[in-house]
């Protein structure tokens, strides 16, 4: 799972859990990729397990980093493995991630410039970061080939019948004669808001069926760990 946190020195603000999809077929078979897909929140593992990275883990650190005298500023973003032993660090990055902020962000009900500029003012404890009550699915749409050699230049067709409330995010797109085509290995994030994660589920994947590009992949199995 993916825990993003807000951090202004020693306060931490943290983001609802994600989970992303590396290897690049269904099952979680094949080789890594830079992400196939994300969901948030994770219903299947309980809040306890998120407070407990937290007070473990994301928490320290930041305050580790005061008492150096290097205090963060920014998005922190901890990946971790859940194991017997409990939670454990894959590695940290001083960004928001992604593609695990395609389906974080829209989840945010307070407005973003008023954490951030909280952020740079030293006034994050101050905020109240409120999230919607929904569930969020983002499935990658990528080129044949990922993560291996792939072709570009693909002609990208139906963007236009996808509709709110899902949204599409451009990763590896590009513009030639008028028309939108692919630019890179993961081209498009659909990501589909719903009251429930099933529903969010359903409504990415019947986003997805909607668009086509020569060769388009994508997972079929985006979220379904949180129903098993």
């Amino acid at each position: 799972m993916t825990l993003l946190s807000f951090v202004n020195g020693s306060t931490v603000k943290p983001m609802v859990p994600s989970q992303d999809h590396k290897p690049v077929y269904d099952g979680d078979k094949g080789p890594n990729t830079g992400g196939m897909g994300t969901y948030a929140p994770l219903p299947h593992i309980d809040p306890s397990m998120t407070e407990r990275i937290i007070m473990t883990i994301v928490q320290p650190t930041a305050e580790a980093m005061v008492a150096e005298g290097v205090p963060y500023e920014g998005i922190l973003y901890t990946g971790l493995m859940l194991t017997k032993e409990g939670p454990k660090v894959i590695e940290y990055n001083a960004r928001f991630g992604d593609p695990e902020t395609q389906v974080v962000v829209p989840l945010l009900e307070t407005d973003l410039l008023e954490i951030l500029n909280a952020s740079l003012t030293g006034k994050l404890e101050n905020v109240e970061v409120k999230w919607k009550d929904k569930s969020a699915v983002c499935v990658i749409m990528s080129s044949a080939g990922y993560p291996g050699p792939y072709e570009k230049g693909q002609v990208i067709y139906g963007l236009d019948q996808v509709v709110e409330p899902t949204i599409i995010f451009h990763a590896g797109t590009d513009t030639k004669d008028g028309e939108i085509i692919t630019n890179g290995g993961r081209v498009l994030g659909i990501t589909a808001i719903a009251k429930t994660l099933k529903e969010a589920r359903e409504l990415a994947y019947q986003s997805v069926e909607k668009v086509s590009f020569m060769g388009a992949y994508y997972r079929t199995d985006i979220g379904s760990k949180a129903f098993h």
